[in-house]
């Protein structure tokens, strides 16, 4: 039975949503309150489709470890505390996750996810022949500098994640641009890929727009949902109030401004920032993804440009450039990959994960009859995107989902 369903949110969520929804010949009204789409979080993040390396960030031994961390000028953590209910909340709920079955229950769902996201892009570019988003299949390497955290990281490694280990003399056979790296080793994952977010978002819109089944209102915010008899009525857009059929929110850590008697959604921006290197012919950038793993920084040739992104602060809701933040991820990748492009041109950026605090996203029904969420992926929003979006539309039109959805569904308040 086709639907109509409205969606707050026009980043990568909100877009892989909306085309799942329309190929199961749904009709979609899209609302962002942004004249873009795809330019807040989507827009510069790390690019890399990292499925296999899903562990949420809440293990044991990261609150000792994010107390060192702390103590360090160069810490891949920042945390600024307010006077905040919600920032306390959520740190607290965080901490409370922090245990190793927890880590493993999560991260498994996550897995489950990020396969059945995997597959759906495939099926996406196949079937639908969508491209023209600098997609790669260019394989993962997570490098150690740490003799103890390399030992630590092998004892891991599964043949179902189809992972290798390599020595540091294997690491600079596979990628030569990471010669004057100072690694140990590294663990090699293939099947890994890599894309440019925001040109994944633009295309979905140019698809969306095609199919005659999606209209777009951009620049309009939603101000309030108005409710009755457990079910959402309509939305409004300033002085106009717009009836909806079906309402997702996919709008990111701002969904959490719309809230809704008994729906409460434990979401809090983790702030990270990117650089977009470009690239000429003269310089020697990696053609595999890298994840830097002692200083928690990625790297990911996009085209021609290679994408430096790092960094979890959690300072609240400024999305402002923060020059030393900047400045210390361009030292260390300089130092890393002097070569790998024009460091003077690079693009700098800074964008708000919607992290929830065991790191799972929430995706399906919520308190409400005909309200969906979509939200909370963190750092993993590209990599879980269409798998998300799948799963979305097949339970708004009453299919079996996919995947078991044991721990994704959102939990009612």
């Amino acid at each position: 039975m086709a639907r109509q369903v409205c969606i707050i949110g026009g980043g990568v969520i909100g877009l892989a949503s909306a085309y799942a929804l329309v190929r199961a010949g749904h009709d979609v009204t899209l609302i962002d309150a942004r004249d873009t789409l795809g330019s807040e979080t989507s827009f510069a993040n790390g690019g890399q489709l990292s499925y296999r390396y899903v562990a949420p960030l809440a293990d044991a031994g990261v609150p000792l470890q994010a107390l060192g961390w702390l103590l360090r000028g160069d810490s891949p953590l920042k945390l600024r505390p307010r006077l905040d209910p919600q920032q306390w909340r959520w740190m607290a709920a965080f901490l409370g996750a922090c245990r190793g079955s927890v880590n493993r229950r999560n991260a498994a769902h996550l897995l489950r996810l990020a396969s059945l996201s995997q597959a759906t892009l495939q099926q996406w570019r196949e079937d639908d022949r969508l491209d023209g988003f600098d997609w790669r299949r260019n394989g993962k390497l997570v490098t150690f500098r740490n003799a103890d955290t390399f030992e630590h990281a092998r004892r891991k490694v599964t043949d179902i994640l189809q992972q290798q280990v390599l020595s540091a003399a294997d690491c600079t056979r596979l990628e030569p641009a990471l010669a004057s790296g100072g690694f140990v080793g590294g663990i090699y994952t293939p099947n890994e890929e890599v894309a440019d977010c925001h040109a994944f978002c633009q295309r979905l819109a140019a698809r969306l727009q095609a199919s005659g089944h999606c209209r777009f209102l951009l620049g309009r915010k939603v101000t309030g949902i108005r409710h009755s008899a457990g079910a959402v009525q309509a939305i409004e857009l300033g002085e106009e109030v717009m009836p909806v059929e079906q309402l997702v929110l996919a709008a990111g850590h701002r969904s959490a401004e719309l809230g809704l008697p008994g729906l409460v959604l434990p979401l809090y921006p983790l702030k990270g920032y990117s650089l977009s290197v470009p690239i000429g012919a003269q310089h020697r950038a990696p053609n595999v993804s890298i994840t830097d793993y002692d200083r928690k920084i990625v790297y990911a040739r996009i085209g021609e440009q290679l994408r430096v992104a790092a960094m979890v602060d959690i300072v609240g809701f400024d999305a402002g450039l923060e020059p030393k933040r900047l400045a210390l991820i361009r030292r260390q990748a300089v130092e890393t990959f002097p070569l790998a492009g024009d460091y003077a041109q690079a693009v700098e950026w800074a964008g708000m994960r919607p992290a929830t605090p065991t790191g799972v996203p929430l995706i399906g029904a919520s308190a409400y009859r005909n309200l969906w969420l979509n939200l909370g992926h963190g750092a993993l929003g590209f990599t879980l995107a269409c798998g998300s979006g799948q799963l979305l539309a097949e339970l708004i039109g009453q299919h079996m989902p996919s995947i078991d959805m044991q721990g994704l569904a959102p939990r009612a308040a």
